[in-house]
């Protein structure tokens, strides 16, 4: 099932050394680089980290056509990635630390763009979601009315969580849960509220005052007000008590993405079915755990592509560099279990279109859901590897789902092919791939050739 993540992204630059001296026309320290890491942040971080927790994410969000976002685009790669254009230069965050602790923190292209349009290929994605994580960096993507008609309608049946900021939208109402930080809550919470240590009642009580004048000003079902090492406290509706959930102790560095770990975490708790309460005590440990194995510097390197087979070819690289070249990306679907003529004849024909073929894949439990328990006969790995040995598949993509919506609004292909026995007009993801410009069409189908005879024939001889 998927993650779908949504919000603003932004490149971290994260540049250490060691600092053993001070500059002598200033007294301050000077830092000999020793590594510079560049990595998503923002909405980008929190796709990264359940990627790598092997979970099948989608990010929608908006990328600006400049360097930066070259750079985010590789540090996002093996990730669904559907996006709309920004109009503002990507925003840059640059982190100097010496042997692991801050020393200064550079913003480049911060300031608050205009808030961006959406696609169509964005609102479809949020539509094929299980779960919701919003991860508004107050950038402008959750002011979008669109956008924002389209999560209030989904607050009403899938999971929200909503990782809310002090210059972004408020949430939609009926969202499963808010998470503000405190300085948040009562930067959010505005004026009239007992400041903490004013000596009316504990501090608990003020947070709990705080939150529920937020739950109620957002009309969400809880808001989960995180308090660093003290922990968190959740508010519910309906009059149940707050919940303190408290942190296991654990020495910070730099709590850097521990609000991430946190909303990813929430997601992934109510999404394998929890209730609240038990994803709000599992995502504080996890997010403890997150800063005590070192936070986001502990983030080495790039995400590993996930679900993407090919003579190491990644599909949507490849489909990137065909379409800067100038050249024309083929894509076709199916199971392919039981590779026959009828497969190869068609796909040879679908390649003979373009420049390259990617082939999207239906995952095992795709292929079970859409063809029956008893299928498929090949596991999704044997499949994609007959597939690859095929001259020309040059790329394929495994993808969960039961139809390739999502997998093609990542791909954004030039053509989508299908057998001469599918009518293009009624293709479900027809009106997906016209959206972009590209276009459906088919190729000689051979009635004679299937897998379903192959199958039958098999089990009278076997």
């Amino acid at each position: 099932m998927r993650i779908v993540v949504v919000g603003d992204v932004l490149l971290d630059v994260d540049v250490d050394g060691e600092a053993t001296r001070l500059c002598p026309d200033a007294p301050v320290p000077v830092v000999d680089v020793s590594k510079v890491q560049r990595r998503a942040g923002g909405a980008g971080l929190v796709a990264r980290m359940l990627a790598g927790d092997g979970h099948n994410v989608t990010l929608v969000t908006v990328l600006a056509d400049d360097e930066a976002a070259l750079h985010l685009e590789r540090a996002l790669e093996g990730i669904t990635v559907v996006a709309g254009s920004s109009g503002a230069p990507t925003p840059v965050k640059t982190r100097v630390r010496a042997e692991g602790h801050p020393v200064v923190r550079f913003d480049e292209s911060c300031a608050r763009p205009p808030v961006p349009p959406v696609t169509p290929a964005m609102l479809h994605a949020l539509e094929r979601a299980a779960v919701i994580v919003v991860a508004d960096y107050g950038r402008g993507l959750t002011a979008n009315q669109e956008l924002r008609t389209v999560l209030a309608g989904l607050a009403e049946r899938i999971p929200i969580i909503w990782d809310p900021h002090r210059a972004g939208a408020e949430p939609v109402p009926g969202v499963a849960v808010v998470t503000p930080n405190l300085a948040e809550a009562r930067s959010l919470a505005g004026a009239g509220l007992r400041p903490a240590g004013s000596g009316a009642g504990s501090d608990a009580d003020d947070v709990g005052a705080v939150a529920e004048a937020l739950r109620l000003r957002w009309r969400s079902k809880a808001v989960m007000v995180t308090m660093g090492g003290q922990g968190a406290l959740l508010v519910y509706d309906g009059g149940q008590p707050a919940l303190p959930v408290p942190a296991p102790k654990t020495t910070v560095t730099d709590p850097c993405g521990a609000g991430d770990r946190l909303a990813a975490s929430l997601a992934v708790h109510l999404l394998e079915g929890h209730t609240l309460d038990v994803a709000a005590v599992l995502a504080v440990r996890e997010a403890a755990s997150f800063l005590r194995h070192g936070g986001v510097a502990a983030l080495a390197g790039e995400p590993k592509p996930v679900r993407v087979h090919g003579r190491n070819t990644d599909a949507l690289a490849l489909a990137r560099n065909v379409h800067e070249a100038g050249g024309i990306v083929v894509a076709t679907g199916g199971c392919f279990d039981l590779l026959h003529a009828g497969h190869t004849r068609a796909l040879a024909a679908a390649r003979s279109l373009g420049d390259c073929l990617i082939v999207c894949l239906n995952s095992d439990a795709s292929v079970r859901r859409v063809k029956g328990p008893d299928r498929p006969i090949l596991n999704q790995e044997d499949r994609a590897e007959l597939l690859l040995a095929l001259e020309f598949v040059d790329a394929v993509l495994v993808f969960d789902e039961d139809t390739p919506e999502a997998c093609l609004a990542t791909l954004r292909p030039d053509l989508w092919v299908k057998g001469g026995d599918y009518d293009v007009t009624e293709l479900p993801e027809t009106a997906l791939v016209e959206s972009w410009g590209g276009r459906c069409t088919t190729v000689p189908y051979h009635p004679s050739r299937s897998t379903t005879g192959l199958a039958d024939a098999l089990s009278r001889v076997s």
